[in-house]
């Protein structure tokens, strides 16, 4: 007599971490970041030079970040609903290619309203990346290493946006604002390349239309459930707060750096944008701290070190504002990559549209807060800005408190 085992094997045949197929895929979403991030915050480095060049205010300049952070917040939701019939991987390439199209227009201008505008169509069209990218990796990768995956995706943020600050703000030295939006149009340009070779050709959910997908909901149905379920709402609220406290920091930075008591140059300040690799280890430590310790701990620890570097970055010190800006820089993408991957496993019927949803509410909060923040700015100075980035971070501690219970 033959005898069977009765162990069931795990035939989940996603990859698996380690696997040369998961390599590709997360070498791929990386890419994919790096070209979204990069000519997202082309800009950010060099508003002082945005400013001076169309003889605008902090407020007004900040407006070629918060127009872009816009237009990718209220085109998030359209580009899911084109994910969903298209696929992911394919609506990844299309958003990164118009990007870079408009990229290419944008640094011919001649006046700030053509360049607002041609800002706001590029965040339209890079908001196709952070609408499928989340969603991808949680249908493409095997379910017990999707936290490590989207650490990694959510890594190539601050890949992108620190390398494309700092080619921004070098080439800006030396050719005005355009040579900085247009060095970061070829990084782009070059990323998309890499994403479009390396991504494993499968045709899986991700990449193969789904017209039925949802048990043939639509989308009315599917955004209500990405609204009704639970704790959807507090993880939102975590990417409207914490990134509105964020950008207000970022946005004026070069403002606080080129001015007194440091009077650093353009290309100097725009080397304390390094800051960023600390939100690298902070992404890719976030999926680990998680599994250890649970999302809601991880989220107040990284407010609290939020809330404790925005103080210290009032110090009229360089060596202390370093040190600040990588604990704060950790510590939000912390936070970001926790909440993040928390809404793509909670959201089971409606993926595509919670991490939709979760992007608008990331990008409206640098959009409307980083507006917000330099009017403070303009009208009370730093330490102003800092306190208003300061009740942001309480806030969003205050309504993740609802999240104790799905930790």
């Amino acid at each position: 007599m033959t005898v069977t085992s009765t162990s069931t094997p795990d035939r989940d045949s996603r990859p698996r971490a380690g696997t040369p197929a998961y390599r590709r895929t997360v070498i791929a979403l990386i890419a994919a970041a790096v070209a979204t991030f990069a000519q997202l915050w082309s800009v950010q480095p060099i508003l002082p030079a945005v400013a001076q060049d169309f003889d605008t205010t902090a407020a007004q300049a900040a407006l070629t970040i918060s127009l872009a952070t816009g237009g990718m917040a209220g085109f998030t939701l359209v580009w899911s609903g084109l994910a969903d019939r298209l696929g992911r991987a394919r609506v990844i390439t299309l958003s990164l290619a118009l990007a870079t199209l408009v990229g290419c227009v944008a640094p011919l201008t001649g006046d700030l309203l053509p360049l607002l505008a041609l800002r706001a169509l590029q965040g339209a069209a890079l908001g196709g990346v952070p609408a499928a990218a989340v969603a991808y990796l949680a249908e493409e990768i095997h379910p017990a290493d999707v936290p490590r995956a989207t650490g990694l995706y959510i890594a190539g943020n601050p890949l992108g946006g620190m390398g494309g600050r700092l080619l921004a703000g070098m080439a800006a030295e030396y050719g005005g604002w355009q040579w900085g939006v247009g060095a970061n149009t070829l990084l782009g340009l070059l990323a998309l390349a890499v994403f479009v070779l390396v991504l494993p050709r499968t045709r899986t959910r991700s990449t193969a239309p789904r017209p039925h997908d949802n048990g043939g909901e639509n989308m009315a149905a599917r955004l209500r459930a990405a609204l009704s379920t639970r704790g959807l709402l507090p993880l939102y609220a975590q990417a409207l707060l914490l990134m509105g406290a964020f950008m207000t920091v970022y946005n004026l930075l070069g403002f606080r750096l080129m001015g007194q008591p440091f009077g650093l140059s353009q290309a100097a300040a725009s080397l304390l944008f390094l800051a960023y690799t600390a939100g690298m280890a902070g992404s890719a430590a976030a999926g680990p701290m998680t599994v250890r310790w649970g999302g809601h701990t991880v989220l107040t620890l990284a407010g609290a070190l939020m809330v404790a570097a925005l103080a210290t970055l009032a110090a009229p010190s360089l060596a202390v504002v370093i040190a600040a800006l990588l604990v704060l820089t950790f510590a939000f993408f912390s936070a970001h990559a926790t909440a993040s991957a928390w809404v793509g496993r909670q959201a089971v019927r409606a993926r595509a549209q919670a991490t939709s949803i979760y992007t608008l509410c990331y990008y409206l909060g640098s959009s409307l807060f980083g507006w917000m923040g330099g009017l403070v700015y303009d009208a009370v100075g730093w330490n102003g800005a800092l306190a208003f980035a300061a009740v942001l971070t309480v806030l969003a501690a205050l309504v993740a408190l609802r999240l104790r219970r799905l930790s």
